[in-house]
């Protein structure tokens, strides 16, 4: 056998050492062929329910050449190709600066020629309309219809009309996290920033556990942090390694080891809140902030576990926040975070959530648009307004800053002459074979190899 042996073939092949080829992150054709055979058959995460809270609020979602409208009309959400059908102009602009357009509109008018269309799509007003001698059908003249449809609160576009339901794509990640009411969850802030890497380089960055020790060492005072990845279909998800007790703790409700675990907590979330601002809330971090005072000394570490959620629960509760009840068992079946294929990651826990997600800039492999937004629960009505906004690197919390600086790094590496191909680790690395095994499904190329 060759040093890159035989192609993964199945799932399970994934759970043994392989390699993967460098051309998914760098090749100019591969990003090229994307467009065709992913973007444009791949069910996308392109927004938030709330972002359309009304008749008339539209949203845009653009990728490479492609700029998607959505809006909520008398009938509930509708997608159309963002173009006018008359000479192919856009028809909703993105401001400049801005990642996307939105707003609220009860027409849409074309800023070439005033052509006018409704919220459903239908063009209502064609200047000159008699001069095209009736060829202008309703069908010549509606905007494109695009595929969409809704789940744990977003939006979600294909552009192909013969694809797979959005549920059919989403088995299984869709049923596992059902029970963490992701849709009740609201933006604390979302940013966005365009970096210097492939948009698969970015996501990996955060779709595995095993870099914590070298590009986070200061989590390592808190505990260890072995983590796992797995295969689910499309999709993949990580999670800790949790003792018995504590399983609640394989969902992101992380606990402090130590001689103290009363002290180490309460010093995790404080760091996390401070550098991180993700994977928290305010509510959590005060109830451990607490255990020293409400637990003796010597409390072992389950019980302390179970008390910080447990008083962390009854004081949202007080304000009008109410956790769903997912059991320790199923926190520990999923994990800490999904990647929804193909450039969606969502880290879930029963009162918070942290989501990135990466797509092309432009058809230049080495640049992507990556962007990360922080939700949690709040009491009816007390859900800040937020905006997506650029952020610049320096800008973003203390541990993002940390992910980013091995970003453009890992692009340029890649493009070593002495580089021959990743080397996951295929325990705790896992969910980045299991993307490019996916990949290669639609791209035809880029299969991990194994390494036997």
């Amino acid at each position: 056998m060759t040093e890159q042996g035989k192609l993964v073939a199945a799932a399970e092949d994934l759970e043994s050492p392989v390699t993967i080829g460098v051309d998914a992150y760098i090749s100019p054709d591969y990003v090229k062929q994307e467009r065709d055979r992913l973007w444009r058959k791949a069910w996308l995460q392109a927004g938030r329910l709330e972002d359309l809270p009304e008749v008339g609020s539209f949203i845009t979602f653009d990728i490479l050449d492609d700029s998607i409208l959505i809006v909520r009309n008398e009938d509930g959400l509708a997608a159309f190709w963002n173009v006018c059908p008359h000479r192919g102009r856009k028809l909703v602009d993105v401001p400049k600066g801005q990642r996307n357009a939105h707003g609220h509109k009860s027409k849409f008018v074309c800023g070439f020629h005033a052509w006018t269309f409704e919220l459903n799509g239908k063009c209502s007003f064609i200047q000159h309309q008699d001069d095209w001698q009736g060829a202008l059908t309703d069908d010549r003249t509606h905007l494109g219809p695009v595929k969409v449809d809704t789940w744990g609160g977003w939006i979600w576009i294909n552009m192909d009309p013969a694809s797979v339901s959005l549920a059919e794509w989403l088995d299984p990640a869709a049923a596992l996290l059902d029970p963490f009411q992701l849709q009740n969850m609201r933006p604390r802030w979302r940013k966005w920033i365009i970096f210097d890497c492939n948009w698969k380089v970015a996501l990996e960055a955060f779709n595995e556990t095993y870099h914590v020790p070298g590009t986070h060492p200061e989590f390592m005072a808190f505990g260890q942090f072995r983590g796992w990845g797995r295969n689910q279909k499309l999709h993949s998800h990580i999670g800790y390694e949790a003792a018995k007790g504590i399983e609640e703790d394989a969902g992101k409700l992380r606990l402090g080891t130590g001689e103290d675990p009363r002290l180490s907590t309460a010093e995790m979330q404080v760091f996390t809140w401070e550098n991180a601002n993700t994977n928290t809330t305010r509510t959590l971090v005060d109830a451990a902030l607490r255990l020293k005072d409400e637990l003796p000394a010597g409390t072992p570490a389950p019980e302390v576990s179970r008390h910080w959620i447990t008083r962390a629960k009854e004081e949202d509760a007080k304000r009008g926040v109410v956790w769903p009840e997912v059991a320790p068992e199923h926190t520990a079946k999923v994990g800490t975070a999904w990647q929804i294929f193909p450039n969606f990651q969502i880290g879930h826990a029963v009162n918070n959530m942290l989501c990135y997600s990466a797509r092309p800039y432009g058809y230049d492999p080495d640049k992507c648009i990556f962007e990360a937004a922080v939700y949690e629960l709040w009491p009816e009505g007390e859900a800040p307004e937020t905006e997506w906004t650029y952020t610049q690197p320096h800008e973003w919390p203390p541990v993002l800053q940390q992910d980013f600086e091995n970003m453009a790094a890992v692009q340029q590496g890649m493009k070593s002459g002495g580089f021959k191909g990743t080397l996951p680790n295929p325990y705790m690395e896992r969910a980045i074979p299991s993307l490019h095994w996916n990949l290669a499904k639609f791209m035809g190329q880029g299969a991990p190899r194994s390494l036997d």
